[in-house]
């Protein structure tokens, strides 16, 4: 038997069935469209495939179009314009909204003097020398404006008139120390006088010396002008108490008072040029 396995009949019988398998093999798949090596490499590259055809689906759907690089630049430019006449409209309203509280504070100072008359003045320049941050108006003497006439920013005090010409004056804040005006504790009704120092101006501050040792000014009470001396009227606000401290060469107390205007922030005031009472 082994004998006739190996013969050569027997090779050509076995070569001739394996044509002939493999011949119907190839047929029916030939009439199914697929041949085993197609489904071989279908099986192994058919996810990847799949995968690039979502890619490519999904970049075809995007709304993407290329321009140059001037389009982007021009496009820009206008984004910034755009940016910047926002920001200056932004500006503006803040100045209106300034300007209306400004107004607001003046009127109402205006309805409860009927005595004070008014010049409106805007800052336009300042000595740089100064260090106690005095400033000049575009108002002087064609305006009525005096020297010592009182200059406010709505009920607080600013300082007073210290030079004038026909169209322009000088102001000395209270941040100087030859600024002296007669005030009152608004609470204790205790009188004195609040001035400053070089060291006090360096802070930012002003003072009230002289007080009562046992004195009951304390902090945060408010100050206001007193009148007496006629060169403020009574009750417009200076400031209020931060600190009350011992003075160092008597028995007396101070009150360190902060000014209720900040003067580098201001841009316009008003002077008064006229009430009952006025020094002349």
């Amino acid at each position: 038997m082994n004998r006739f396995f190996r013969s050569s009949g027997f090779k050509l019988f076995a070569i001739i069935l394996a044509a002939l398998i493999a011949g119907s093999i190839i047929s029916v798949a030939s009439r199914s469209g697929s041949s085993p090596l197609n489904k071989a490499v279908s099986v192994v590259f058919g996810p990847a495939a799949r995968a690039a055809s979502s890619l490519s689906s999904s970049f075809s759907n995007l709304p993407i179009s290329f321009r140059s690089s001037s389009y982007y630049k021009k496009k820009n430019a206008e984004l910034e314009k755009e940016i910047d006449r926002l920001r200056e409209q932004f500006v503006n309203y803040e100045d209106l909204v300034h300007q209306n509280e400004f107004y607001k504070e003046f009127l109402d100072l205006k309805e409860q003097h009927s005595d004070y008359k008014f010049t409106e003045a805007a800052i336009i320049g300042s000595d740089a020398a100064d260090r106690f941050g005095s400033f000049t108006l575009n108002k002087g003497s064609a305006s009525g404006i005096k020297v010592n006439d009182p200059v406010i920013y709505g009920k607080y005090v600013v300082g007073t008139v210290k030079s004038v010409t026909p169209t322009r004056c000088v102001v000395n804040t209270l941040m100087n120390p030859k600024v002296n005006v007669s005030a009152y504790d608004v609470r204790t009704r205790e009188v004195g006088y609040v001035t400053t120092t070089v060291e006090y101006s360096k802070q930012g501050m002003c003072v009230m010396p002289g007080l009562s040792p046992t004195t009951a000014v304390a902090s945060g009470g408010i100050i206001c002008t007193a009148g007496i001396s006629g060169v403020y009227p009574a009750d417009l606000i200076i400031g209020t108490v931060d600190d009350i401290v011992d003075a160092t060469v008597d028995i007396s107390a101070s009150a360190v008072i902060k000014p209720g205007v900040d003067f580098s922030q201001l841009t316009d005031v008003f002077i008064i040029t006229e009430f009952d009472g006025q020094a002349k």
